[in-house]
């Protein structure tokens, strides 16, 4: 069904971007990097967090890590990242393909700025299996997101 929900918002608010599905599995960074052949930095993996008691959702390049320090400057709280039925319950999506789209409930959407560095980026699309290319300032757009700074880079060679 999650993938369904997707399909609908985006036939709604985006469409002219299609759902990409492969045979392979985008349910990890590295099995999405692999699947569409990008390089794992411009999958856009989708945490889903709880901030003072608040959920919200993050959208970060994959080959970054959220940096406990600055969310909690940026929030004034420590995340704490949801566990699997707490995503579900959440999003309506399953771990492996959550994503900013098609939502169960409205949440608050920040796009950590690391996604800049890539003209697009491809998020989940409510699947285990499924995947949208979009430019990073089109995401944030269309879902409705602010711009943080709260994920690290990998350290360089």
């Amino acid at each position: 069904m999650s993938l369904e929900s997707v399909r609908t918002w985006l036939s709604v608010h985006a469409p002219d971007l299609p759902i990409i599905e492969t045979r392979e599995s985008t349910a990890t960074v590295l099995e999405a990097a692999a699947a569409l052949g990008v390089a794992p930095g411009q999958i856009a993996k989708t945490l889903a967090l709880r901030i003072d008691g608040k959920i919200v959702l993050l959208v970060t390049r994959g080959d970054t890590r959220l940096d406990n320090q600055k969310t909690k400057a940026a929030f004034a709280a420590r995340p704490r990242m949801l566990d699997a039925e707490e995503t579900f319950a959440a999003t309506g999506h399953r771990v492996g393909g959550v994503c900013p789209f098609g939502l169960a409930m409205p949440l608050p959407i920040y796009c950590d700025v690391s996604l800049k560095a890539f003209e697009t980026v491809y998020p989940a699309a409510g699947s285990l299996n499924s995947s949208v290319r979009v430019a990073p300032d089109r995401l944030a757009q269309i879902v409705g997101a602010d711009w943080i700074a709260i994920c690290r880079l990998p350290a360089s060679g």
